[in-house]
């Protein structure tokens, strides 16, 4: 996948020089370049930002800079575009999903009081993380590509890496023991010491559908029980 990143801190996204992404990078299974839009302006100042018309606090990216970037970048990478702001869809796992899917993609960050209304002209998808506020686009892009990159085909060392995480089949995840065994009278599961795979695997898929239903019950209502699951829940009602 090629992910092309618009933003006027570039080193922000120094991040992904580092990890997983980093490897991925390395490995060629990942192609991320980071663009300065300061660099796209004919202003003489390099200035990127302006009063808003009719007044009111802060400063506005102005289109001219922007636009010109897109433009550059869609020449060598025609994916769609993805401004990260207030108003657009609520991230989720199925959002990841579906944009891991693509080609490439293309990452807008806005700043200081947001982007000039032109600019939406040139945006394919808006993308929200949430009701509140953050310093910049960047904070959000962050998170939403690297949730994405987790997703293609030999980022992750196995495929049940991520099938087995949080919100990939609309569960949270189930709980995670290392060693030492007991650890200040709390002891691992004797079920994870076990051995047996099946069982381990049950337990595990119980505790994700309790710890859901508990922590999520918005995701839990939409949950499809498999007849297994059903079974394994009643099970352990029986149990108790």
């Amino acid at each position: 996948m090629k992910i092309s990143i618009l933003t006027l801190f570039p080193e922000m996204f120094s991040i992904f020089d580092h990890s997983i992404i980093g490897r991925a990078r390395e490995n060629k299974i990942v192609d991320l370049n980071v663009f300065n839009i300061r660099d796209y302006t004919l202003n003489k100042h390099k200035k990127v930002d302006d009063y808003p018309y009719g007044g009111g606090a802060g400063m506005v990216m102005a289109p001219q800079p922007i636009v010109d970037c897109i433009r550059a970048v869609k020449k060598e990478c025609n994916g769609k575009v993805i401004f990260l702001g207030p108003r657009g869809k609520t991230f989720n796992q199925q959002m990841a999903n579906e944009l891991s899917k693509e080609e490439s993609l293309i990452f807008l960050c806005g700043h200081y009081e947001g982007i000039d209304e032109r600019v939406y002209k040139h945006v394919d998808m808006e993308i929200s993380l949430g009701d509140f506020v953050l310093t910049g686009g960047e904070m959000a892009a962050i998170p939403v590509i690297d949730s994405v990159l987790r997703l293609i085909p030999g980022v992750l060392g196995k495929q049940e890496s991520f099938m087995e995480e949080s919100f990939y089949d609309g569960l949270l995840e189930y709980p995670q023991y290392t060693r030492p065994e007991e650890f200040e009278g709390d002891r691992v599961p004797d079920v994870l010491l076990s051995g047996h795979h099946e069982n381990i695997r049950k337990w595990r898929r119980l505790q994700s559908l309790e710890i859901t239903k508990e922590r999520r019950p918005d995701l839990y209502k939409n949950i499809t029980l498999t007849k297994e699951d059903i079974k394994i829940l009643k099970k352990a009602k029986e149990c108790k």
